[in-house]
């Protein structure tokens, strides 16, 4: 783990790992804040809400992650909410052309670069207020990619500025373009599918990110060009880690019968 963040990181192309937090609980944040570069608080389909931002803040510094939100969707007063509570990057679902991406990313700076009203609700310990150019500079903005529209429009997309990167959402995306719930592992036009953001985004110089079901396709991905890899949801790790203790006790049992 550094103590460089995570936006740094990946702005100067490394890699970073994250988690992907749906539980409503500080707990699980600090758990995965341990050893993970980021951990992403979902606020579109997961079980909390804004008030658990702050206290998530406080655990990842803690650690020396990065705290990230995926607001519940593209509007300016989420997106805003978020970075006062102290988000330090932010996903934007449903980015789909350069009108979305122009509305999120003006979001996440002051006038001069963007629409963003004063008004931080976290400061460090000592009670500092950031100046706002450090403000702009340390607010990522990161837009979601999962619509055949975002595909289409993809390139006009990554042309706004203030768009750090791309962030790829695999069921949404291969739902909206028409191939169900089919994932890279089972058919070759989703694996094209996302092979053509991932070599898109990067020949513009954004990084690019991609929430994974498990480490193995972190892996596989990481070795194609993703920099920032969700390795897994809360409810997954905890879930298959329960079932990985229970399956070698059981099987221990069976030996002994």
């Amino acid at each position: 783990m550094t103590t460089v963040g995570a936006l740094e990181r990946l702005r100067s192309g490394y890699a970073v790992q994250g988690v992907w937090n749906v539980l409503d609980d500080p707990g699980v944040v600090e758990l995965a804040a341990h050893s993970a570069d980021y951990v992403c608080v979902d606020l579109q389909h997961g079980q909390g809400s804004e008030a658990r931002i702050m206290p998530a803040r406080t655990v990842t510094e803690r650690h020396g992650a990065t705290l990230v939100v995926r607001v519940a969707w593209n509007e300016p007063h989420l997106i805003m909410r978020a970075l006062d509570l102290g988000a330090q990057m932010v996903i934007v679902p449903m980015v789909s052309n350069a009108a979305d991406a122009r509305r999120a990313a003006a979001s996440t700076s002051y006038p001069g670069a963007g629409t963003r009203s004063w008004g931080p609700i976290w400061a460090d310990p000592t009670g500092t207020v950031p100046t706002l150019e450090e403000t702009d500079a340390a607010a990522g903005c990161v837009v979601m990619i999962e619509t055949l529209e975002g595909v289409q429009h993809l390139e006009e997309i990554l042309g706004v500025p203030g768009v750090d990167g791309v962030y790829i959402g695999p069921n949404d995306l291969a739902l909206s373009c028409g191939f169900g719930r089919a994932t890279y592992r089972d058919s070759d036009a989703v694996d094209a599918l996302i092979q053509n953001v991932v070599e898109t985004v990067t020949a513009s110089g954004r990084f690019v990110g991609l929430h994974c079901s498990d480490a193995r396709m972190a892996i596989e991905w990481a070795d194609r060009g993703v920099t920032m890899m969700t390795i897994g949801t809360d409810t997954a790790i905890m879930a298959d880690g329960v079932a990985a203790l229970c399956s070698i006790v059981r099987h221990r049992e069976r030996q002994d019968s």
